[in-house]
């Protein structure tokens, strides 16, 4: 049994059902394939140990496709202040500055994924295949297929990777990766705090790597360590009270109180860039065609931003009768992402590494950098636009602009 569609999502996971659910009410047929259904979302469960700083790009992203009032159903915690500091460089980021309501919101990466899943199923133009198991990727000579279980096969015009760093598009592809390993690991906590729920995410530059707070709704946090993965290693085998000891003694106080640490988790950093993002008939998304610094937290963001442009690039295809397998019209989306996912990553890359040393020069570089932040409003507002997802070229989805 085979069935055709123009546009065929390897992977279910946030981007993916973003470029499904950008595509919705279109004139292409749709088909996402998605090995593991999440777990349906209840308020009383925990938060998830994997939660992302939503961009207010990408918040309108999610709305601009019907997804986000679902989002806000479950679970969310916006923030308006972001704060960065070292030892006497500091700023603060408050989004009333430049009249916004939020500079971002902490949200579990399974609710958007859920709110995101649950849109693609309402489009007639999207068949859904979760879960759903591969048997067999395949692409040769511009066209791409998949076998399923059971011996389904479905073809596409376009076959799109969002299926993650390790990517079996990317690499059926034959599109090679530059990547390098930092020589960091983060460790994440999810911890139950004194404090209420808060409205400002913070991150402090220690040699020994970054501190960041990432509010969650309730009494609760999340919490980011950068260390070296020895010392990842060391405090993840502590009992939990003395994880705990060690975790108090080394944020700084403005964390408050911690009650419990419920949860911990690591994993190393890495950075990983496609050499290519498209083919004839293939293009990547996400972490398929790149793995980003998460000091930011942009990596989610740029997915998202990927996957609004991926969609827009195709249906103006569509609507002016090109092929949308033609490398010319996916090279377009190439040309739109590639610069901009490298600029992110580039200046994140500044970060880690100007952060990591202890040199008397560049730790006035760096403190002289933060207060140039803090004192000149321009400078300021364009920081904060940026982190925001504001600034650069951007897909119309991520301006709260219809496609369809």
């Amino acid at each position: 049994m085979q069935e055709q569609y123009d546009v065929l999502i390897i992977g279910g996971g946030m981007v993916g059902a973003a470029v499904a659910c950008a595509l919705g009410d279109s004139d292409l047929s749709v088909a996402v394939v998605e090995q593991t259904l999440p777990e349906p979302f209840a308020a009383t469960q925990a938060h998830d140990m994997r939660v992302s700083a939503l961009s207010i790009a990408s918040k309108n992203i999610l709305e601009s496709v019907g997804a986000w009032e679902s989002v806000l159903a479950m679970r969310s915690c916006p923030f308006k202040r972001m704060r960065v500091w070292e030892t006497v460089g500091d700023t603060e980021f408050n989004s009333d500055a430049i009249e916004y309501d939020e500079l971002g919101f902490i949200v579990e990466n399974r609710v958007t994924q859920l709110a995101l899943l649950k849109q693609a199923e309402s489009f007639a133009n999207i068949n859904l295949l979760c879960p759903q198991r591969i048997e067999k990727i395949n692409y040769q000579q511009g066209k791409g297929s998949v076998e399923l279980e059971g011996g389904q096969v479905l073809t596409a015009k376009v076959l799109v990777g969002a299926d993650g760093g390790q990517s079996k598009v990317r690499q059926l592809a034959n599109i090679g990766v530059t990547s390098w390993d930092y020589a960091q690991h983060a460790m994440v906590l999810y911890i139950e705090t004194d404090y209420e729920q808060q409205d400002i995410t913070w991150q402090r530059f220690v040699l020994s790597g970054p501190q960041a707070f990432l509010p969650l709704t309730g009494n609760y946090g999340s919490l980011v360590w950068y260390n070296s993965a020895t010392e990842v290693k060391r405090l993840k085998a502590l009992p939990t009270d003395e994880l705990l000891v060690e975790l108090m003694a080394t944020f700084p106080d403005c964390l408050g109180k911690v009650n419990k640490i419920l949860g911990v988790a690591s994993f190393p950093l890495k950075r990983q860039h496609a050499q290519e993002y498209v083919k004839k008939g293939v293009a990547l998304v996400g972490d398929a065609a790149h793995t980003i610094n998460p000091l930011a937290g942009q990596g989610v963001n740029i997915g998202l931003l990927d996957a609004a442009m991926l969609a827009e690039v195709l249906i103006e295809a569509q609507e002016r009768g090109k092929d949308i397998a033609d490398i010319n019209v996916l090279k377009r989306y190439e040309r739109l992402r590639r610069f901009e996912n490298l600029k992110m990553m580039t200046v994140m890359d500044v970060f880690y590494h100007a952060f990591s040393h202890e040199s008397t020069p560049l730790k006035m570089l760096r403190n002289l950098g933060l207060g140039l932040a803090e004192k000149v409003a321009p400078l300021k507002y364009k920081v904060m636009r940026g982190a925001m997802g504001l600034e650069g070229r951007l897909p119309k989805l991520a301006k709260g602009e219809k496609l369809v």
